[in-house]
């Protein structure tokens, strides 16, 4: 992949120079001097961010944000904008027209570059967030497992999902269903924010398959806090009768019907603490595995890999 592309937009050539030093050695940068020179360029280079000031003659960066976002190409670019000392109403105006962020100037080229890392690693995610959860989609969670391995530190999977999901589906309707893997999303993300820590990641691989990745310390901790959320609401999932039943009627795989008991959760955990992990691949192939022999025990739960390899 080459390098990313950054627009710089400003009136002032002195700032322009300071951003062309300051951006250089890591990105392609492009410049304009006022909003409507810097629409042209992003229509041409469609970069991957634009740093623009807010007062420029022309096209301001109020103006110019309103333009970017109405064009369907570019309108999911994420915007810093660059404001004078003490000038709040810029701030706010800039972040009504749709800017992600803002600087005051003079701004210290270190925080620039970790505003700007911060928000092309968050743009990226949401661009491939699952739409029914907007968490994190497959090519997010790849990045966040290849980064783990490459760190060498002692790091936890755990791979997350639904037992009797289809037959719920079946029987409730997709719309419950989706429910139901919305629900499990807002578990994952609360126990993450109860148990985990600010670096730890979750992401729903797809359908009701969901991943948290974080400290192998913590890893356990969190996992009981899923299933302990989880068993506190899968009652409130099912109708009256089938509460009083405590079980559904469906086809199972043979197509014969069949009971099935209310939905759980089984996590398997996949970690680097007792053997080397060295590829993504590895991972997965151990969460599946996991996740099958958490399967095979009633209701939620979930197992670590213990195993030590070489």
């Amino acid at each position: 992949m080459g390098q990313l592309k950054i627009l710089t937009i400003d009136d002032d050539p002195d700032i322009l120079d300071v951003l062309e030093l300051t951006l250089s050695d890591h990105f392609v940068v492009f410049q304009g001097s006022n909003g409507e020179e810097g629409l042209k360029l992003a229509r041409a280079h469609a970069p991957d961010l634009i740093i623009t000031d807010y007062k420029m003659p022309v096209m301001d960066g109020r103006e110019f944000c309103k333009a970017l976002k109405k064009d369907v190409f570019l309108q999911h670019t994420p915007v810093i904008m660059l404001t004078g000392k003490g000038e709040v109403k810029d701030k706010v105006s800039g972040l009504e027209a749709g800017a992600d962020d803002y600087l005051v100037k003079p701004f210290e080229p270190n925080e620039l570059l970790a505003r700007i890392n911060m928000i092309l690693r968050r743009t990226k995610r949401s661009l491939d967030a699952n739409p029914l959860t907007r968490l994190p989609g497959n090519n997010s969670i790849m990045d966040e497992l290849q980064y783990r391995i490459q760190s060498g530190k002692p790091f936890a999977v755990g791979y997350a999902d639904l037992d009797k999901f289809k037959a719920y589906n079946d029987i409730y309707g997709f719309e419950k269903g989706d429910e139901v893997i919305k629900k499990t999303a807002h578990i994952l993300i609360q126990a993450v924010q109860k148990k985990g820590t600010p670096d730890t990641f979750v992401g729903h691989i797809g359908g009701d398959d969901f991943v948290y990745v974080c400290d192998d310390a913590i890893a356990d901790d969190i996992a009981q806090e899923i299933v302990d959320q989880f068993n506190a609401i899968v009652v409130s999932l099912y109708t009256e009768e089938d509460r009083r039943r405590g079980y559904i009627i469906a086809r199972n795989r043979q197509n014969e019907e069949a009971k099935f008991g209310f939905l759980s959760i089984s996590i398997g955990i996949v970690s680097n603490l007792n053997q080397p992990i060295r590829h993504v691949a590895q991972v997965a192939e151990i969460g599946a595995e996991l996740k099958r022999y958490a399967k095979g025990i009633e209701g939620s739960s979930f197992v670590r890999d213990k195993r030590k390899g070489s």
